[in-house]
C-alpha cells in the first residue's frame, strides 16, 4: 500500500508499508513504492518502523534505502507491531516507512547516551551545531525513539526540557526485545542497540501534537494535602484511600467491576488555570495502597497543593477521548492543511484493548482527513501535557505534520 506526496504542497508526506517476510523483500518493495511517490522530491526525513521479525538483518538492507531514496535523516526503530496508512499491524512481520519533504526546515539528529555515575546520569551526543531555542520564535519540535533498557526517561526528558523550555517532544519506546541489545534502533546508516535516536526540527514545519491518555473523570477533585514522594497521605484533609473509597462507591455497578482493574489518577498540570478539562491532567497509574495508614501511591512524584481527580480507563473512553482530541485540534487550526502524521500507541492498546483493528490510525484518519500515517507500538509514549514532555503508557500520542497557507500567518 503507498499514499503519495502531493506535488501542490510544500510539506509532503506518504508512506508504504510491506508485509513480505523476508527483510531484502521487504525494504525493496519499501523503496519502489517510495520513490514511485516522490515526483522527484527530496526526502528530507525517512523513518523506518520494522516488527521483531526483521530486526536480525535490518543493519544488511539500509544500504539499498540509502541507495535508492537518499534520505537526509534515517531513523527508526524495531517495534511489536507497526503502524502505516490504514492499519495497525500487531503480529505478523511488517515494515512501514514514512517519509516526508520538509522545505525550509532544519533537521538535526542526534544520538544520544546515558551513563550513571553515582547518583547523577551524563548525557553524551547532543550535537554542537544544535540551534539554540530562546523564545524568540515558534519552538522546535524533537521526535525521539529510544531504547528502554539503556534510557532514563526522566532524565532525557528533564535534559531535553534545559535544551528547549516548553517545546514539544513527542515519540516512543522501541517495543521489540524483552532484554537490554535486544531492541534495534536507527540512526542514519547505522543501527545502534542502546539509547536514543531522535531529531530536532526547526523553520518552516509546523507540528502539532495530540496526547491521548484515555480515561475519563471519576469523582469530585481534591487537593493533596499531604504527601512525600510519590506517596499520597491525604486528599482534602482525609485519607487518601477514605476519598478513594466514596469515589467508588459513588460509581455504578458497571464503573465499579472495571475500576477493580483500571482506575488511575490525574493531576493538574497548571493550578492557576480556571476551568480543568480533557488534556489538563497527567494520568499516573495507582501502583500500590497502605490500608493501616490510609495512603495510596501513584506511579510519579506529586506535591502537596496539586489538584488530583481519578480516572477509569476504559476502550469507551479512550475511543472518545482520541476522537475528541484529534476534533479540538483540527477546529483549532482553520485554514490549516495536515500532510501527514506519526502515531506511538502504546502496546496495550489495538484490537486486544479496543476488540477491534486499526482503531487508532482509523481515528487519525476520520478526524483530520486520510493523510499519510506512520508509526509503531511502543513500550511508552512520549508526548507533552501542559508545557512539559512525559513517558506515559496506554497512551496515543501523535505528530500531524501541518502546512500553513500563503494567506495565513503562522502563529
Amino acid at each position: 500500500m503507498i499514499e503519495g506526496i502531493n506535488p501542490n504542497m510544500k510539506t509532503q508526506c506518504a508512506v508504504a508499508v510491506s508485509l513480505e517476510a523476508e527483510t531484502p523483500a521487504a525494504m525493496t518493495e519499501l523503496c519502489e513504492k517510495a520513490v514511485e511517490s516522490l515526483s522527484g522530491q527530496s526526502v528530507d526525513l525517512a523513518l523506518l518502523f520494522f516488527s521483531n521479525h526483521h530486526a536480525e538483518h535490518i543493519a544488511d538492507v539500509l544500504p539499498h534505502l540509502r541507495e535508492r531514496l537518499n534520505p537526509g535523516v534515517v531513523l527508526g526503530c524495531s517495534c511489536q507491531g507497526i503502524i502505516g496508512g490504514a492499519k495497525e499491524i500487531e503480529t505478523t512481520p511488517g515494515m512501514c516507512l514514512w517519509i516526508a519533504h520538509l522545505p525550509q526546515t532544519h533537521l538535526e539528529p542526534f544520538h544520544l547516551t546515558f551513563e550513571r555515575q553515582n547518583d547523577r546520569v551524563t548525557v553524551a551526543g547532543w550535537p554542537k551545531g544544535m540551534p539554540v531555542y530562546d523564545r524568540s520564535s515558534d519552538p522546535p519540535t524533537t521526535l525521539l525513539l529510544a531504547e528502554p533498557y539503556s534510557t532514563p526517561a526522566s532524565e532525557l526528558l528533564a535534559f531535553l526540557g534545559d535544551q528547549f523550555p516548553g517545546a514539544p517532544a513527542v515519540g516512543g519506546m522501541a517495543s521489540s526485545g524483552n532484554a537490554p541489545g535486544q531492541n534495534r534502533l536507527l540512526f542514519n546508516d547505522h543501527v545502534v542497540t542502546s539509547g536514543t535516536v531522535g531529531v530536532t526540527m526547526t523553520g518552516a514545519v509546523k507540528i502539532c501534537t495530540v496526547v491521548s491518555q484515555g480515561c475519563r473523570p471519576i469523582g469530585e477533585r481534591f487537593i493533596i494535602t499531604k504527601a512525600e514522594g510519590n506517596i499520597i497521605h491525604e486528599l482534602g484533609g482525609s485519607s487518601a484511600l477514605d476519598r478513594l473509597q466514596e469515589v467508588f462507591e459513588g460509581l455504578n455497578q458497571e464503573d465499579q467491576q472495571q475500576a477493580r482493574t483500571k482506575i488511575m489518577a490525574g493531576y493538574a498540570m497548571d493550578e492557576y488555570k480556571q476551568e480543568l478539562g480533557r488534556g489538563d491532567f497527567l494520568i499516573r497509574g495507582l501502583v500500590g495502597v497502605d490500608r493501616s495508614s490510609g495512603s495510596i501511591a501513584l506511579g510519579d512524584v506529586v506535591k502537596e497543593g496539586q489538584t488530583v481527580q481519578f480516572q477509569l480507563r476504559d476502550e469507551k473512553a479512550a475511543s472518545e477521548d482520541l476522537n475528541l482530541l484529534l476534533a479540538e485540534v483540527k477546529g483549532q487550526l482553520p485554514g490549516i492543511e495536515v500532510n501527514g502524521a506519526l502515531l506511538f500507541s502504546c502496546n496495550g492498546r489495538g484490537q486486544r484493548f479496543f476488540g477491534r483493528p486499526h482503531h487508532d490510525v482509523s481515528s487519525i484518519r476520520e478526524r483530520v482527513g486520510e493523510v499519510p500515517v506512520g508509526g509503531f507500538f511502543a513500550a511508552g509514549e512520549i508526548g507533552p501535557v501542559g508545557s512539559m514532555n512525559f513517558l506515559h503508557g496506554f497512551t496515543a500520542s501523535v505528530a500531524l505534520f501541518c502546512q500553513v497557507p500563503a494567506t495565513t500567518s503562522d502563529t
